[in-house]
């Protein structure tokens, strides 16, 4: 393990508990960043390389396994993930139930300090995508996107991806941006920093949003 990724204040992540509805969450007042996106644009991944730990959440290359909210310990915050949405093979009784249970916890958790939105840079802003971003403004919550599996474009299209939703998020004026790669380790120390300062520095107001460099 580097220096750097040792020093991570998400290296000593632990799984904590599954929940399949909002009564069995801790009730207590840790700061929560809950981790949403489409079924498949890479959140597991994303959420694996955050902390530096392969095996912390289950990779599959079946989208829609995860069906309950997983709550990861950070000590003293934790990070929440959401059921992956939008995956049109899982039974609609079931799609119905996750989009209860998301909605749920988004209205109501008063843990909650920010949204990680994770979309594949390949097919970013989904009607999904945006129904979460639209959620997240409702409530105030700030909202950083990271623009999943980089790696599979080259860094021309990858920064005209970047330029094109940083423009769509001009109605989202608390959401920020940038280009990230579970795989390569692209943006992973700028999303570190942006969790953690949503998780424990309040904004008064957006930070302007990443660049390509």
């Amino acid at each position: 393990m580097s220096r750097a990724a040792s020093s991570s204040p998400f290296a000593a992540a632990r799984f904590l508990l599954s929940c399949a509805q909002t009564g069995q969450l801790p009730a207590d007042r840790l700061p929560e960043v809950v981790l949403a996106g489409r079924s498949n644009a890479g959140k597991s991944s994303a959420l694996n390389a955050l902390c530096n730990q392969h095996g912390l959440a289950r990779v599959s290359k079946t989208p829609g396994r995860t069906q309950l909210i997983n709550l990861f310990d950070l000590g003293n915050a934790r990070l929440a993930d959401l059921p992956g949405y939008g995956y049109a093979a899982v039974a609609r009784d079931l799609r119905n139930g996750w989009g209860r249970l998301i909605a749920a916890y988004l209205d109501q958790r008063e843990n909650l300090r920010g949204v990680v939105v994770i979309m594949d840079i390949r097919h970013p802003l989904t009607p999904l995508d945006l129904q979460m971003l639209d959620w997240a403004r409702h409530r105030g919550l700030p909202c950083h996107v990271l623009l999943a599996k980089a790696d599979k474009l080259g860094y021309g299209a990858a920064k005209r991806t970047l330029l094109d939703v940083t423009a769509a998020l001009r109605p989202y004026p608390l959401t920020t941006v940038q280009v990230f790669s579970a795989h390569e380790g692209t943006g992973l120390n700028e999303a570190r920093q942006r969790i953690y300062a949503l998780l424990h520095e309040p904004p008064a107001t957006a930070p302007p949003p990443e660049t390509l460099s």
